[in-house]
């Protein structure tokens, strides 16, 4: 008798019936499909601030990612691993959500000839020159770890990979992997909601101009996500509540009593304000007209109240073996003179220490007679480490005697014995007023007037970052005879981009420390929404194999993944032979 299917199968059109299931079958299968996260870390499964904000797309949104290429293994991981991520997005709103991989080397359609590299390079795209093996022999290319999120006629650019090395190491990958999901977010999230944050920017102490050539920079990347304005703290009687970031930058003019309680009290009222702060007057112009200069104390009058909120920044400059190069003479005549690159210890370069969302992956960052800092105990204020020395550092306290001659010999390595010197510390937490019990009737009543009473705590969590070193976040200049002054991003050595510029015609893909992404990165956690910066402390566990056990284990685990399947096939094979012998004997 048969059954139901063989029924179907010797009807006229049986198999057209079950080429058409067939086809339903696999149709259903490619439009819809699921997987199970069986990770510890739930790398495949999308968090659900993520998944509200993909819910809440009403357009279409196209990600345009340039990893398509021959490139190194790292690169091609993670490539594959922005394609695996991207399509979890698509899986949860497919119809809206669109991606594609592009060459950088690809032309532009309809743009006459342009690259989509130039176009990426214009919108500040930092590239890695890399040196590719082909049939031809070797070939040089710029690799762009970015991604472009467009969506209603607005396009934001998206760093995957944010280091500048050539060879991306496994934790690096990892880094950048775990990150993946809170780039993208907040890209998306600004793209949704497109209501831009405030950003203060403190006047009146001697800080630098926004008129200046040294701010250049810093005004350019702050305004293309934030609305920037200044504030004079002189002048104007109480920093708004509608600034969600209060700026301080290399003040050199002493803060008076008035001014301090503005600020305290715009963080009880739950501001968050970014200090960059030169205690030492240690500048690179007065080593232009005499080999040496002291440094000394500016008396900003500002550590006793950052001494309150949990930090105190030291009289002090961090010199280190890790930093950045200085152009020195180092003979010739003075019509001719002989120049070097050297190292130049008080250019310190911190390295990324991934402990937190601000720092994470982020590159090097390169800061300019930076002051060590140090972190009070404080009851309800969480303190963390964002910048920090190498293990080959040390302090110098006032007066320090700061000489060009210190670097034209090795410095004496066993005097850099410091290790991860405080360089920017983040403080979060319940803050009291450095006021309390210090204010008096007079000030009691012009605040209260204000509309802005006076308050001995914060009201939520407040935070604030400090760092010690103005320079930072300023650019250098250039300066050619008969033009104008051409302003540098941030971090990027004077010296050093110069003659990069003399010595190839790609001066434009020069690579520069990751000041502009520690500045930015400030700036997001302080304004960011609190589900978004949860996504960016996924953590992705990296488990390597025990070498040891591996070349122990050789052998077994050969036998075990080449020698066993095939012996079981043939078991397995005469097993059937001899049971259909049997059969059929009978």
């Amino acid at each position: 008798m048969k059954n139901p299917l063989q029924k179907i199968l010797a009807s006229k059109y049986g198999w057209l019936l079950l080429l058409i299931i067939l086809f339903g079958i696999n149709f259903l299968a490619s439009a819809f499909h699921s997987r199970l996260d069986l990770t510890r870390e739930k790398r495949y499964t999308l968090s659900n601030p993520t998944k509200e904000v993909l819910n809440g797309l009403e357009d279409d949104l196209q990600i345009d990612v340039f990893l398509k290429g021959d490139f190194p293994s790292g690169f091609r991981k993670l490539a594959n691993s922005t394609d695996e991520f991207l399509q979890l997005l698509k899986d949860r709103n497919g119809a809206k959500i669109h991606y594609e991989f592009i060459s950088p080397q690809d032309e532009i359609p309809g743009a006459n000839g342009v690259k989509y590299q130039d176009t990426l390079v214009a919108m500040g795209a930092s590239p890695i020159n890399l040196t590719v093996q082909v049939k031809a022999g070797q070939e040089q290319k710029f690799v762009f770890p970015v991604a472009l999120v467009k969506y209603k006629g607005e396009q934001r650019l998206i760093n995957l990979y944010s280091g500048g090395s050539r060879i991306i190491s496994q934790v690096e990958i990892n880094n950048a992997e775990a990150l993946l999901e809170y780039n993208f977010l907040k890209i998306i999230d600004e793209l949704i909601h497109p209501e831009r944050p405030v950003v203060g920017y403190a006047t009146g102490n001697g800080e630098p101009d926004l008129k200046g050539f040294d701010t250049y920079d810093l005004q350019q990347i702050v305004r293309q996500r934030y609305d920037f304005y200044t504030f004079n703290l002189t002048a104007q009687k109480i920093i708004p509540d509608q600034f969600n970031v209060f700026i301080i930058v290399k003040p050199s003019l002493q803060f008076t009593e008035e001014e301090k309680l503005k600020i305290d009290q715009y963080i009880m009222r739950g501001g968050h304000v970014l200090f960059f702060i030169d205690r030492l007057y240690a500048e690179n112009d007065s080593l232009k007209f005499k080999p040496q200069t002291v440094a000394y104390d500016r008396d900003l009058n500002l550590t006793d109240i950052l001494f309150r909120y949990g930090v105190r920044i030291n009289p002090s400059l961090i010199m280190d073996l890790q930093c950045d190069f200085l152009s020195l003479v180092v003979g010739g005549t003075q019509e001719n003179p002989q120049k070097e690159f050297l190292p130049w210890n008080y250019y310190p370069v911190f390295q990324s220490k991934n402990d937190h969302i601000i720092n994470k992956n982020i590159g090097l960052v390169t800061g300019k007679f930076v002051n060590s800092l140090d972190t009070i105990q404080e009851n309800n204020v969480r303190k963390t480490i964002l910048l920090s020395s190498s293990p080959n550092s040390r302090i110098i306290s006032t007066p320090a005697l700061i000489s060009l001659n210190e670097n034209k010999i090795a410095p004496q390595d066993e005097k850099f014995r410091a290790d991860n010197i405080p360089a920017a510390v983040l403080l979060e937490g319940k803050f009291t007023s450095f006021y309390k019990n210090r204010v008096g009737k007079i000030t009691m009543d012009s605040l209260n007037k204000e509309g802005t009473p006076f308050k001995e705590e914060s009201v939520n969590n407040a935070k604030i970052i400090v760092v010690g070193d103005g320079d930072m976040v300023l650019n250098e200049i250039i300066v050619n005879e008969g033009q104008s002054p051409m302003p540098l991003p941030m971090g990027w050595n004077r010296n050093a981009y110069q003659e990069y510029a003399e010595k190839t015609e790609n001066a434009r893909f020069f690579i520069p420390f990751a000041n502009r992404n520690f500045l930015m990165n400030c700036l997001e956690y302080f304004t960011n929404k609190p589900g978004i910066i949860e996504t960016g402390n996924k953590e992705i566990v990296l488990r390597l194999l025990n070498t040891e056990k591996v070349k122990k284990q050789k052998t077994t685990w050969q036998f075990i993944n080449i020698a066993l399947p095939v012996l079981l096939v043939i078991f397995f094979g005469f097993v059937y032979q001899q049971t259909r012998k049997r059969k059929y004997a009978a």
